[in-house]
């Protein structure tokens, strides 16, 4: 049975630093006797690592793009934030949330939001998508109105103008897909829409996209009604897991209020959905991700980019929940997805969703499917959860901290060698070919995930690093965090 977690520190009670230091400096002085390049020398001379300082709280004004489906919104938003960000692909329809980028044009900085196509009297996912653009426009300070200028202005475009006029937003309006001076008679037809100037733009090529985005800064307020003021240092949270098994069900409920698009349809989300959500008065950053389908290789067009950005969120968080399904049978994709976090060095959380979807008979063989399939990441926090009841979602908050609090932990050096002095005079490493490797020295490399660096006159078995791992999280905890440790073999120099 696993001991209590231990302090940060990693100093139990009883544990005198004064003795950890003595020993450190002892097994230092031995390691002279050895050969040790530069890499070793800098590792062992190493100090804490800096924290990484945040900025000042600041309120960004919002401009939000917004037109009927397959005008190239989301191709103009890649194109104002230089790279290729959100999900684009040549079918109508692809965008369905809104999602928001942190964008900078001319020294002014803002917040700029992507949404799904508008339409009128469209029902399904179609319905809960231009219900989201509607948001998006209710909640921007400026809009820019993007049209296919080689289409014009169609009956869909007319309704947008008039639910723009009702917004009464400052509006830019983009004639898009203009790629040369012959499509520019084109753009001067949409005059009639009476918005103003058309401005012809390639959102695909970046022709006119300066002369839209001085339009735009033009129009977008300097103080913002609707922006949100960021907290200093919110921990980010990836909720991650295959598709339709309630990932932005469960961030609805958190944020309390339909955040993000919810359909029966698989597969709904596809872009990365950032929302700031407060639970227990702490700030924390959700990032609802699209569903992982099958090996990224495998897929194609937007699921294949929606694939890529769901990697990218789980690089970007600190710590990642995975969602499973609790009335169904795991899959190779539950575990590949918690492959994927733990690969990427992230603290986890698995949540079993839908538990008040399983029965008696079920969860009995759950707990078998758990021992046999999970055995590799017992050392995660579980919950147990309905995201669409809300049921036990107040749980989530401390699985969260405790596998942050594992993941930013550090071992003070002497008292991480005494422990491994205890365990190795207890159980020595087998013998290998006559000899049996010696472990000289180790310290913690970092944190986030902690990383520890053995040095060791022979090569350490993995069944035998096993074990150490398995023994560090009984004695300092780390619940809920990878631990990497790595092994550096060095011979005693030639005298």
């Amino acid at each position: 049975m696993s001991t209590p977690d231990l302090p940060v520190s990693g100093e139990p009670d009883g544990v005198d630093p004064a003795d950890d230091v003595t020993r450190e400096r002892a097994l230092r002085a031995g390691l002279h006797d050895y050969e040790l390049d530069d890499a070793d020398l800098a590792l062992l001379d190493g100090g804490e690592l800096a924290d990484d300082l945040g900025e000042e709280p600041e309120v960004l004004p919002v401009l939000a793009i917004v037109g009927r489906p397959n005008v190239g919104k989301s191709t103009l938003v890649n194109r104002i934030i230089g790279r290729r960000e959100a999900v684009v692909e040549d079918t109508p329809g692809v965008t369905r949330d809104r999602v928001s980028y942190p964008a900078e044009w001319a020294g002014r900085r803002f917040t700029l939001v992507d949404t799904g196509g508008w339409e009128v009297d469209v029902a399904g996912i179609d319905a809960r998508v231009a219900e989201q653009a509607e948001v998006a426009i209710a909640l921007a300070d400026a809009v820019v109105f993007v049209v296919d200028a080689t289409v014009g202005a169609t009956a869909t475009d007319e309704d947008v103008v008039r639910l723009l006029r009702k917004a009464k937003k400052p509006v830019v309006l983009c004639a898009n897909k203009v790629d040369g001076p012959r499509g520019e008679a084109d753009a001067t037809a949409l005059w009639s829409l009476g918005l103003g100037e058309p401005h012809p733009v390639s959102s695909l090529h970046g022709r006119g996209t300066g002369d839209l985005l001085d339009a735009a800064m033009a129009a977008l307020p300097t103080e913002s009604a609707h922006g949100v003021a960021l907290p200093e240092g919110p921990r980010r949270v990836a909720l991650v897991g295959r598709p339709n098994v309630g990932k932005s069900s469960l961030l609805n409920k958190l944020a309390g209020s339909e955040r993000v698009v919810v359909h029966e349809t698989a597969g709904t989300t596809r872009d990365p959905v950032d929302e700031l959500v407060v639970l227990k008065g702490i700030p924390w950053w959700f990032v609802d991700t699209a569903g992982i389908r099958r090996r990224v290789h495998q897929t194609k067009g937007a699921d294949f980019y929606a694939s890529l950005r769901t990697q990218a969120a789980i690089e970007k968080a600190e710590v990642a929940v995975v969602l499973l399904d609790a009335s169904e049978t795991l899959t190779e994709q539950d575990t590949r997805v918690i492959s994927q976090v733990v690969e990427a060095g992230r603290a986890l959380v698995i949540a079993y969703n839908k538990w008040d979807l399983m029965d008696e008979d079920r969860r009995t063989y759950l707990e078998r499917e758990i021992e046999r399939e999970l055995v590799q990441v017992q050392w995660a926090p579980r919950v147990n959860v309905s995201a669409k009841t809300g049921w036990h979602a107040d749980r989530l908050v401390p699985a969260l901290e405790r596998s942050l609090e594992s993941w930013d932990k550090r071992i003070p050096t002497g008292r991480l060698n005494a422990f491994l002095g205890e365990l190795v005079a207890a159980h020595p490493h087998p013998l290998r070919g006559g000899k049996q490797p010696r472990i000289l020295f180790a310290t913690q490399a970092s944190t986030r995930p902690p990383r520890f660096v053995v040095f060791a006159s022979g090569f350490l078995e993995a069944g035998y690093r096993r074990f150490i791992e398995r023994r560090l999280r009984e004695t300092f905890g780390f619940e809920g965090s990878p631990i990497e440790i790595s092994v550096r073999v060095r011979e005693k120099r030639k005298r």
